[in-house]
Parts: C-alpha cells; sequence; structure tokens
C-alpha cells in the first residue's frame, strides 16, 4: 500500500434484509493509521456496515475497497487473513486450547504459528504466556476478550474491525482494555474501526467518530468537534448521554 493510498473506501455501499434497508449509499474513506469509531443506536445499521468490509454481510450494492483492492474480487481466505476481527460475544472454541484459539487464523491459511509467536501475541494483550495451554472456559470474561483480540491480531492484519468488542465486561474491566486496545492500535500502526454504543468509548478512544441513522453516515466528526456541539442533532443526542452523566458526577462530588 502507498502511503497516499487509503486503507479502506465505501462507494456507494447498500445492504438491505427484506424490506429493511440497513446500509443505505455509504461512500467515505478512512486512511491509514485512523482509530474510527463507529456509532449509533440499535439498528442503525453500524454492525452491518462493519461485516460489509469482511463479507460477513455482502453488500447488495456498490462497493468496498479495502488497500486499493475490492473485497468483493478477493477470495475470502485472503481477505480474511488480511483483516483481523473481534466479536462481540468473543467466539472462541471451546474444545480449543487457547494457544490453540489464537492460531486457528493462519492454520486455516496453511501456516503454523510457533509457540514462540502465540507467546508474543498473548503479552501483546498482557496476559501471561503460559495461559496458552489452558482451555477458555478457564479464563474470566475480560481475558477470553484478550484472547480474542490477540486471535484478531495473529495474521499481522493492517486492518482491525472490532465490533461491540467491551460490551460485556465489566467497567473496570472495559476501560483497561480499551486503553490497551487503543495502545496497540497506536504500536501496530493498525487501521482500527470499532463500533460501539456507548458514545463516551468512542470519545475517548477514537480519532474520528462516524455516527450512523437509518442505515446513513449523519455525522462524521473529530471527538473534539462533537463536543463542540458540531455534527448535528443526532449525534448531539448521543453526545448529551455521557455529558449529563459527568455533570450528574460532577454535583454528587460537590
Amino acid at each position: 500500500m502507498s502511503e497516499d493510498q487509503a486503507a479502506l473506501e465505501f462507494r456507494a455501499v447498500g445492504k438491505r434484509y427484506g424490506a429493511v434497508e440497513a446500509v443505505r449509499e455509504v461512500s467515505l474513506t478512512i486512511a491509514p493509521s485512523q482509530f474510527v469509531a463507529l456509532v449509533g443506536a440499535s439498528g442503525s445499521g453500524k454492525s452491518t456496515l462493519l461485516k460489509t468490509i469482511n463479507r460477513l454481510a455482502k453488500a447488495d450494492s456498490g462497493e468496498v475497497i479495502y488497500e486499493g483492492d475490492p473485497v468483493g474480487s478477493l477470495p475470502l481466505p485472503a481477505l480474511r487473513r488480511r483483516v483481523g476481527y473481534v466479536f462481540q460475544s468473543i467466539g472462541l472454541l471451546p474444545h480449543m486450547t487457547v494457544g490453540e484459539n489464537i492460531a486457528i487464523g493462519p492454520r486455516l491459511a496453511g501456516e503454523k504459528l510457533s509457540p514462540a509467536r502465540i507467546a508474543e501475541l498473548l503479552e501483546l494483550v498482557e496476559l501471561d504466556a503460559g495461559m496458552a495451554t489452558r482451555m477458555p472456559d478457564a479464563l474470566s470474561g475480560g481475558q477470553r476478550q484478550r484472547v480474542g483480540v490477540a486471535r484478531a491480531l495473529a495474521g499481522d492484519p493492517h486492518l482491525l474491525l472490532m465490533d461491540e468488542p467491551f460490551g460485556a465486561l465489566d467497567p473496570v474491566i472495559r476501560d483497561a482494555l480499551g486503553v490497551r486496545v487503543r495502545k496497540l492500535h497506536d504500536e501496530l500502526g493498525l487501521t482500527t474501526i470499532m463500533v460501539t454504543h456507548d458514545m463516551a468509548e468512542a470519545l475517548l478512544l477514537a480519532d474520528r467518530v462516524l455516527v450512523m441513522d437509518a442505515g446513513a453516515i449523519v455525522a462524521d466528526e473529530t471527538p473534539q468537534s462533537l463536543l463542540e456541539g458540531r455534527g448535528g442533532a443526532v449525534a448531539q443526542e448521543l453526545v448529551a448521554v455521557p455529558r449529563a452523566q459527568a455533570d450528574r458526577l460532577a454535583e454528587l462530588a460537590r
């Protein structure tokens, strides 16, 4: 990928489920190394749009271009080898060890991860290398989600997709894992797109916030500009939630 090439482009992308237009003519460009949060109410189309990138949902119209290649033209295993994906539900295979779960993507592509590489990936997400031999049910929810992040990074992707990755975690673990993911994004030079319903999380972690409503992008702003009141009514309704919570906490502290 050349330095001036977009990491990702959506060109009039649309997706329907029967009579429901889940994604409506979305066109936008994402630059390399951006951390983008995709927010909106339930049913706004954010997870569907994310899934058109790695073809977990196939766009009905338009094109998604990843590093210059239309994703529809790429063999599916090759595409998913190049894109890391962190599931909302973590999705670890219960009959495989942690190490086997981390290595499954490269294995399906005909590659074998060494124990040293698995240990390195565990250390990236701040887990002990000895956890490689444990089974998923022996781990806490936060540990399992960290393993999910390590698995997504196993193929050395340039692009990391995250679909509500911290939704099931308690607030303390959620915050710590969010900080770690942002640090990994910076250290590894990733382009990251994170779907979240938590506007505070989006504002704190992302460089750019895309707001969806009824399948369309209705705001494309920096966190700073959103906090300054820009982005329109839908965006400001979302910003109002953490703002009101902060105001109430300030009142309690008086």
